[in-house]
């Protein structure tokens, strides 16, 4: 009955999403072949709020010691509660939920603390446990900071050897940066990336004052980030943030591929049974879906990465089109 409430609301969310189109085969014609023109639209590239806004469900204990102003950012910490929701989190974790954490910290850094950072580790461990109060005393699941890796750093300079807002408005090229990034086409900035290149250019000149290490950059980026998310309405710094963040993460297949001996076994051999072959696939691929809900770009690169390791263990037939594997079965809507 879960898994079915489950299907059913991930449903909803794709009902909600309004977005179809069609991807060209990417994957290596020498591998399994997947036939993507069958497949439906899994998640459009900016995900909207799987679930309708939902009245607050408890009072939020607040620290009463976090300087940052919460009620400048009232609508976006209502968008982060909805798109991190109870037991749903864990599965959009990786596509809505930690993203627009995320978001949500950069900007309420920005719109807030004036000096987009918080120097006081003690203050920052307040504020950041004001925020998950705020979060589930509208619903949303109660281990955030753990399913995000999210803790008091994430709130500081970290390694960013520049805090100052007058030095950071100095050093970085304002006009670019905010030409660049003030509104984005989340589809053509994953192609260009006009917005994410002004921004690690800015990063890379702050940490370039110190040691131009990966960290440093990185905790550089989030310094810019905030300082751009101070330059706009919350709601249009939430699109910005969301936009930049959904390119690094359609980049990558995010699912964990368990020994496919099994797999190899029952279909590595010409001459095995096709149906003992497509049970045990689909049996693999099932478990597979229980660990998150990903994006079609996602599922692209997911199929072809389980694709090569079956390659590898000696699986020579076209598996995919033999037992009619779709893209969409490798998200939990499959």
């Amino acid at each position: 009955m879960m898994d079915l409430m489950l299907r059913f609301t991930l449903l909803l969310l794709l009902l909600h999403a309004g977005v179809s189109g069609s991807y060209s085969t990417v994957i290596n014609s020498n591998l399994p072949r997947l036939n993507i023109k069958e497949s439906q639209p899994v998640l459009p590239i900016l995900s909207p709020s799987p679930l309708m806004p939902f009245t607050n469900v408890s009072v939020p204990k607040l620290s009463g010691k976090c300087p940052l102003n919460f009620s400048n950012v009232e609508s976006v910490i209502t968008t982060t509660a909805i798109d991190c929701w109870g037991s749903l989190a864990p599965y959009l974790a990786n596509v809505v939920c930690c993203p627009q954490l995320d978001a949500t910290i950069n900007i309420l850094l920005g719109q807030s603390s004036g000096t987009l950072t918080l120097n006081d580790d003690t203050l920052a461990k307040y504020c950041l446990s004001d925020i998950t109060q705020l979060l589930e005393a509208q619903g949303s699941y109660n281990q955030l900071l753990e399913l995000c890796s999210i803790n008091h750093t994430n709130l500081t300079r970290a390694s960013c050897p520049l805090v100052d807002l007058t030095q950071i408005e100095n050093i970085l090229n304002k006009s670019k940066v905010f030409e660049s990034c003030k509104r984005i086409d989340p589809v053509k900035e994953c192609s260009h990336r006009e917005c994410e290149n002004a921004i690690t250019d800015a990063a890379i000149n702050m940490a370039s004052k110190n040691y131009s290490v990966p960290d440093m950059i990185d905790d550089c980026r989030k310094i810019v980030l905030r300082w751009l998310a101070s330059k706009l309405e919350p709601s249009d710094a939430s699109k910005v943030l969301r936009g930049t963040s959904s390119c690094k993460i359609n980049k990558v297949c995010p699912l964990v591929f368990p020994d496919t001996k099994n797999v190899s076994k029952a279909c590595g051999n010409t001459n095995n049974n096709q149906t003992t072959c497509c049970d045990t696939l689909e049996h693999y691929i099932t478990k597979l879906q229980d660990q998150s809900f990903i994006t079609n770009l996602q599922a692209i690169s997911c199929a072809s990465s389980f694709a090569a390791s079956l390659q590898k263990a000696n699986v020579s037939i076209n598996v995919y089109d033999i037992c009619r594997v779709k893209l969409k079965d490798f998200s939990l809507q499959g």
